[in-house]
């Protein structure tokens, strides 16, 4: 099914431009140059993605952005020519998904819109009983508490399967060993944080993942799940 985006940007030639690229990439796009315009597009159409530029005419895209949270979760990625950091924060605590400061390339917004769409279609899939990754040769059953690698059941003590559906469930994002602790074994955990490495060992070895192309690690930080490609 074709994905429908709205750009909202009181540029013209920015409007044409995105317009040109995201439908060259086979999004059905809708265009507005006011916040006003916008909100009654969306009441009108289903909207899957939005880019959003703060500097609008009349609804600051702000506001735009507050009256889209309440009702809906549509993907956002802002559009400003506010660079400071404090701008950006202040962006994504507001609901936006990611944030470009312009001026901007019009080939990395199409990345950025991409990459967050994968990242949502990840998620639900997620939420599904059983989570596939690597072709489908690693299952984890929720429901069952088994994984499968290659059709053959993995042998994983209940620690070792929390902390392996912790990092499956969030595919690409990277946990330090403190946050595994705290998710796997409990805030009350008194143990070391080195524990972690030994059960990371341990999953490795029984999922052959001798390579460690399943699970990454982030030296200095901690360790990340593959992303399904």
């Amino acid at each position: 099914m074709m994905l429908n985006i709205l750009v909202v940007d009181d540029e013209e030639n920015i409007v044409n431009v995105l317009k040109a690229y995201l439908e060259k990439e086979g999004y059905r796009v809708f265009t507005a140059y006011g916040g006003k315009e916008a909100l009654d597009i969306l009441n009108k159409e289903r909207i899957d993605f939005i880019v959003l530029d703060l500097m609008l005419p009349d609804i600051s895209g702000e506001q735009v952005c507050k009256k889209i949270r309440v009702r809906s979760q549509i993907p956002i990625l802002m559009l400003t020519a506010k660079a400071e950091e404090s701008d950006r924060v202040s962006g994504l605590s507001l609901g936006a998904d990611d944030y470009m400061v312009k001026p901007f390339s019009p080939r990395e917004l199409v990345a950025r819109v991409k990459a967050i769409l994968r990242r949502l279609d990840r998620e639900q899939t997620i939420k599904a009983d059983i989570i596939e990754f690597n072709d489908g040769k690693l299952l984890i059953d929720k429901e069952k508490m088994q994984v499968k690698n290659n059709n053959i059941l993995v042998d994983l003590t209940p620690t070792e399967y929390k902390l392996l559906l912790v990092l499956a469930q969030n595919p690409g994002k990277v946990f330090t060993r403190e946050e595994l602790i705290e998710k796997v074994l409990g805030y009350d955990y008194e143990g070391f944080d080195r524990t972690i490495d030994a059960h990371i060992k341990n999953i490795r070895h029984k999922l052959q993942d001798y390579e460690n192309e399943l699970i990454t690690t982030v030296y200095g930080v901690g360790y990340k799940f593959m992303e399904n490609q």
